[in-house]
């Protein structure tokens, strides 16, 4: 999935050009690259698909130019992940209605990719062989607000990794949140999910018929001319729903494997703050030209020939993109949404 625009990491992502196809950490490839190199080594690349807005396709390609453009699935408008899923669904269905589908968002971090391969590989046992919906959890390691929770049920053996879903919760509140931490009983849900065809087929047909009816209905348009037309008047029918409201939180076969992969969101700078190199005093710097006095544990990103100083400063963010600047405290991060909606607001589109 890679319709997003990122907005938690404005100035630089912004709807022209959204995070997935930047390179935030400043290693040479942008978070798409990373993540369509990251299932490689699951699949072959013919079974790759990305669904991305229209206006990305061409952005898509250019990142990714072994990839067929038949696989790069274009969105006419942002409908959420339910409609986005549903797509990619009925397409593949159309090549192999048997298929082992992998639902996973192209702008997250895995730094442990040899055991995120192996936890693919066990949820497709699994899936192969149950009728069921499967999402993979991540260990939380501090009260995160702006995480989705998954409460499962714990086995009676302890070292399967696969349990039973119980209930999901979308960003909580900071002492709920610090609750989940200490309950041991929450994992973060990482957005990655993993299922069969016939499983899907029928969550969507039980709790979203009329997204179900849509898209089923396009059978023998997928992989032809019409199918560009048929989805702009698919996409004009659906809901803006996520696939998690729609489907996972309704239905009655969904677990969870836990799996330590060095995942983040990378949805926000504190995120990218964690997994960025630092200098002596805490700052993650992108940026050829800055000078720190007295500054400590700071997010600085800025364009290579700028010369920033920053005296006296602890615990900010200083993101200066295309004429914008952008100064916040690090602890106030989830204000950025606020912030992009006031500028849009009050000071037009062509800053958003």
């Amino acid at each position: 999935m890679a319709g997003g625009i990122g907005s938690r990491f404005w100035p630089m992502s912004r709807t022209s050009h959204p995070k997935q196809f930047i390179d935030m950490l400043g290693i040479g490839k942008t978070l798409l690259q990373q993540t369509y190199e990251r299932f490689l080594k699951i699949c072959p690349q013919e079974n790759i698909y990305v669904v991305t807005n229209d206006t990305y396709k061409d952005l898509v390609l250019k990142q990714l130019p072994d990839l067929a453009s038949e696989n790069i699935l274009g969105e006419p408008v942002r409908r959420n992940t339910a409609p986005c899923i549903a797509y990619a669904t009925y397409k593949i269905m159309q090549k192999d209605a048997d298929a082992n589908i992998i639902v996973a968002p192209s702008d997250h971090l895995i730094t442990k990719e040899d055991a995120f391969v192996e936890a693919v590989h066990t949820a497709l046992n699994f899936t192969d062989t149950h009728d069921c919906l499967l999402s993979i959890g991540i260990q939380p390691s501090r009260p995160d607000t702006g995480y989705g929770y998954i409460q499962f049920i714990e086995n009676k053996n302890k070292a399967d990794r696969i349990c039973k879903v119980k209930a999901f919760t979308e960003k909580p509140d900071a002492e709920l949140a610090k609750f989940f931490l200490h309950s041991e009983e929450f994992l973060w849900n990482s957005g990655i999910n993993i299922w069969n065809a016939h499983s899907i087929d029928a969550a969507f047909k039980k709790y979203m018929p009329e997204l179900h009816a849509i898209f089923s209905e396009g059978s023998t348009m997928y992989f032809t001319d019409d199918e560009s037309n048929f989805i702009k008047e698919a996409y004009a029918q659906s809901m803006n729903i996520s696939i998690d409201y729609g489907v996972m939180e309704k239905a009655d076969n969904v677990y969870v494997l836990a799996a330590d992969i060095g995942w983040t969101d990378l949805g926000t700078w504190g995120s990218q703050y964690e997994h960025s190199a630092k200098d002596n005093n805490g700052n993650a710097i992108v940026g050829n030209n800055v000078m720190t006095y007295d500054s400590h544990n700071n997010v600085v990103n800025v364009p290579k020939n700028k010369l920033v100083v920053l005296q006296g400063l602890d615990d900010y963010i200083v993101v200066e993109s295309d004429n914008i600047l952008l100064v916040c405290k690090k602890q106030d991060e989830q204000q950025i949404r606020q912030f992009v909606s006031d500028v849009k607001k009050n000071k037009g589109d062509k800053f958003i």
